[in-house]
């Protein structure tokens, strides 16, 4: 079963967040990046900012942006609109 893409920025970042953990190398590279630990993470998940921080993170390696907006079934543009809504 095939769910909708996610259409606010809330989900989007997490469901973004998600696919960036679920691949062993991407999620290696966002914890060294933003120094987060899991735990961290876990303690920040309803925090616009990081969310935002995620999207961003995504954002400035264009091949983790659009394997992530690929496994979402979402497209990059969508990622990097609920990026600049969180940050708004």
């Amino acid at each position: 079963m095939t769910l909708p893409p996610p259409n606010d920025c809330e989900t989007i970042a997490l469901a973004a967040l998600a696919a960036t953990l679920s691949d062993e190398r991407r999620a290696e590279r966002f914890l060294a990046l933003t120094g987060l630990s899991p735990d961290g993470i876990r303690s920040r998940l309803g925090d616009r900012h990081t969310l935002a921080a995620c999207l961003a993170f995504l954002e400035s390696h264009e091949p983790d942006l659009v394997a992530v907006a690929e496994a979402m079934g979402a497209r990059p543009e969508t990622l990097i609109a609920a990026r600049a809504e969180l940050e708004a």
